[in-house]
């Protein structure tokens, strides 16, 4: 490059920075007024205002919080889990009680949302979401419980059962539908002080599968959701008993895998290689897992959640124990594997130190637990969620951050249709005047009569059957709101236009011979800019509060896609507001923050942009 014409582009740049920046040193009364460029006047003068500072970085963190957010909390409109309904805000979950470390533990059930541990004196703990119920608690420990030996304990969706050394079986929790109707044979047991000495208690949904010292199977509760029948033919001789949602398979003492229950399901064909051979079996909610002495896992059932995907290791799977979507293994080198769906990190296994190996694993729904050699307990798994669930188990942060997107994209493309049409009217209506101006003024009074909230509801039902589709619909709210937002910025530009259209500048341009709509859209608006841009920034608030109100009322965009709306529209019942404060507070404050933040930048830009906001 020449130095001519590094000159010429030195020169050009310095111009552009003066012109768009004004200069770069404190300028003088005069000097300012004489040469300091209208865009930075504005910017400074907006700028100085604390308040206006304020609400820019609010409302930027905000939109940053729902354009960024959806990559790391992607929504699964599909998505429903309820045995996380209603959970509250907090990493709580998987909180477990010191007192259960050092050496102290005898055994710990991970439920759906909270754990129970047993210590070595026999005494229960519980922690975690223990509220089944509005008047239901897993932390309602009986008080006979309270005293015994306590020696199993099964964890349950909406229950918990234990045995002490005795026999005797408790249950609390939901015992509604029957979790806590024993069979006869161990209530007849318990009433004549026999010791059944049950050697393992699991927990399914809303029933409790027990097997005894001598091989006896117990299955009790909810009978019509869940297969509780046993087949005789396995009566004596059941070593261990693993839970589905709502069945169970038994591994028997001649190491048979089999499905000891009357029902055909997924799980009552067991493949043959898990006939024989088996030291260890394991299920999911959704599929069953035997472990073969050589330590080959098969897997059957439903398995498409990543069940049958076991990770590369070294020796042999020892052990193998079921989550509800995932797996858990220890091989004999004393390494710990997990595979399977990883929504909440249940797979993600932490690294061990060789010197305090794992002793014990304890698997159950979302959650892990490892017991190394030196007492301490690690866990990993889903320790909870930072501003609760809702009425479907769903992640409300996720919700939020995905419903404000769709909440400001609604509202933003409405207000750039809005503009578009409101410029245009509003600006050809004031320059050229005569039967054109009544035409739009006419137009925009029509519109701007017709009670809008009524009419758009009124849409909303005509269009609802006729439009099923979710994204079409929100495509429809938008041009609907753009059609019927114009009417207030048609009538400012065009008075502002009335006004500006008779000055020199005007004039001049005519003279020059520049066409009409070159007048307009090019020297004209530029002078008006500041109405638009206060307007816009009032019409953005004004839209998301619109579609956040039809959403609410049921006629916007409807669940399960999320809005700010519609997430309040759930919301709206008094047994949520009282016990389930989360479910509203969340939307409700960040949304209210969004739309203060913008009306406050509103603001600030009309007093930046206003001449008289600038005192000396």
């Amino acid at each position: 490059m020449s130095n001519e014409q590094k000159k010429k582009e030195f020169f050009l740049l310095r111009w552009v920075k003066r012109v768009v920046l004004g200069s770069g040193r404190e300028l003088s009364f005069m000097e300012e007024e004489a040469l300091q460029s209208p865009i930075r006047s504005v910017l400074r003068n907006f700028w100085g205002r604390r308040i206006s500072r304020v609400a820019v970085v609010l409302f930027a963190l905000i939109l940053l919080f729902v354009t960024a957010g959806p990559l790391f909390l992607p929504v699964d409109l599909s998505y429903q889990d309820n045995t996380q309904i209603h959970v509250a805000p907090g990493y709580h979950l998987m909180d477990i009680p010191k007192v259960l470390e050092g050496g102290n533990l005898r055994l710990i059930a991970p439920g759906t949302t909270y754990g129970v541990g047993v210590d070595s004196k026999g005494k229960v703990h519980t922690w975690g979401h223990l509220r089944v119920t509005s008047v239901i608690s897993l932390a309602d420990i009986p008080a006979e419980l309270k005293s015994a030996n306590i020696v199993q304990v099964a964890a349950g969706y909406d229950h918990i059962t234990a045995a002490d050394d005795s026999g005797k079986v408790y249950t609390w929790g939901n015992t509604r539908l029957d979790q806590a109707k024993l069979p006869r044979e161990v209530e007849a047991a318990i009433n004549a002080g026999e010791n059944l000495r049950f050697v393992q208690l699991e927990g399914g949904y809303q029933f409790t599968a027990g097997v005894t010292e001598d091989g006896k199977l117990f299955v009790w509760g909810n009978s019509n959701a869940n297969d509780t029948k046993i087949k005789k033919a396995y009566q004596e001789n059941i070593k261990k008993v693993a839970t589905n949602a709502n069945t169970y398979f038994v591994l028997t003492n001649d190491g048979e895998a089999a499905y000891a229950g009357l029902q055909k399901n997924s799980f009552s064909t067991v493949p043959e290689a898990a006939k024989s051979g088996v030291v260890d079996i394991a299920a999911t909610s959704f599929t069953s897992a035997a472990l073969k002495e050589d330590g080959e896992v098969i897997i059957w059932g439903n398995v498409s959640r990543g069940e049958r995907d076991i990770p590369e290791h070294e020796g042999k799977i020892i052990k193998i124990f079921g989550g509800r979507v995932h797996y858990t293994a220890l091989t004999d080198k004393g390494e710990v594997l997990s595979w399977g769906n990883n929504q909440f990190g249940q797979i993600n296994v932490p690294k061990f130190d060789a010197n305090d190996p794992v002793v014990d694993l304890y698997t159950g729904f979302y959650q892990n637990y490892a017991v190394l050699k030196s007492g301490k307990i690690v866990g990993w798994g889903l320790k909870g969620y930072l501003l609760g669930t809702d009425q479907f188990g769903r992640d409300v942060l996720t919700r939020m951050v995905n419903g404000g997107r769709v909440t400001m994209t609604v509202g933003a493309v409405a207000v750039i249709i809005s503009l578009v049409i409101g410029i245009i009217l509003g600006g050809v209506a004031g320059y050229f005047g005569g039967w054109i101006d009544i035409l739009v003024c006419r137009l925009a009074e029509l519109l701007g009569s017709v009670p809008f909230l009524p009419l758009m509801l009124i849409l909303s039902a005509v269009l609802g059957p006729l439009v099923p589709s979710i994204e079409q619909r929100m495509y429809i709210i938008m041009v609907i709101l753009g059609l019927l937002r114009w009417t207030n910025l048609a009538f400012l530009i065009r008075a502002q236009i009335l006004a500006q259209r008779e000055m020199e500048y005007v004039t001049a341009a005519k003279a020059l011979g520049v066409k009409e709509h070159g007048i307009i859209f090019k020297h004209i608006i530029p002078n008006v800019i500041s109405i638009i841009l206060v307007n816009a920034t009032l019409a953005f608030a004004s839209s998301m509060l619109t579609e956040s109100s039809l959403s609410f009322l049921g006629f916007g965009i409807i669940p399960p896609t999320p809005t700010w709306g519609n997430m309040l529209t759930g919301a709206n019942d008094s047994l949520v507001i009282q016990q389930f404060w989360w479910r509203w507070v969340f939307p409700s404050l960040i949304f209210s923050i969004c739309t203060i933040c913008i009306n406050l930048i509103g603001d600030g830009l009309r007093d930046a942009i206003d001449p008289k906001s600038n005192e000396r």
